[in-house]
């Protein structure tokens, strides 16, 4: 059941190579579901599908997301 398994926003960040405030940006901007327990709770299998759902974006600002324009090398 690993679609059962909850994280904290700290070791979301940890996991996505950033810091807590953003990870509560993402959450804030509504593109992170969460839970609260306590504290808030991500689920891994969200945290899997955002990661999916944003794949070739640019989220540096949660409320301006944009696609990412890769130059390519010759």
């Amino acid at each position: 059941m690993e679609d059962d398994v909850l994280y904290t926003v700290a070791e979301v960040a940890k996991l996505i190579k950033t810091n807590p405030a953003y990870v509560y940006s993402l959450i804030k901007a509504k593109l992170l579901p969460t839970l609260k327990l306590g504290s808030m709770k991500i689920r891994r299998s969200a945290l899997l599908e955002f990661l999916e759902r944003f794949e070739g974006y640019d989220l540096t600002n949660p409320e301006e997301i944009k696609q990412l324009k890769l130059n390519k090398v010759s």
